[in-house]
């Protein structure tokens, strides 16, 4: 037995379904949400704002980093954005390496997922074996 519940999943009901799909667009207008406010809010440097080279770098800095943020939460987008085809394609909640059904406690826990906890330890585990 996983720390995610019983050792065998069963296949979501149309109501569990249901519910991701809200859960997993919500998590995607957030990630919207927080994009638009960056673009607004964050990446106009005007160097007459900014009295001297130390304030310009540390503003540089600042916007080099949300950058970066940003690429994650674009590659998290890309997640939730699949997950949710999945759900209309009737793919949501199996894993892509085996085929069996995700528990529904690790999709709780991130329902973009793609991989039952099973797959996800051999995975990190060949990461640390390769890295």
């Amino acid at each position: 037995m996983s720390r995610w519940g019983d050792s065998v999943a069963k296949p979501l009901t149309k109501k569990e379904l249901d519910a991701f799909k809200k859960l997993l667009e919500t998590k995607r207008d957030s990630v919207y949400q927080n994009a638009k406010k960056t673009l607004t809010d964050n990446m106009v440097l005007d160097p007459n704002d900014l009295p001297d080279e130390m304030d310009l770098a540390s503003s540089e800095a600042l916007q080099s980093f949300e950058f970066r943020l940003r690429g994650r939460e674009k590659a998290h987008l890309s997640k939730l954005e699949l997950a949710i085809r999945k759900i209309a394609d009737g793919t949501f909640g199996v894993c892509t390496d085996c085929d069996e059904p995700i528990n529904k406690k690790r999709l709780e826990a991130r329902p973009e997922t793609q991989l039952c906890i099973r797959c996800k330890e051999d995975q990190e585990r060949d990461e640390k074996v390769y890295s």
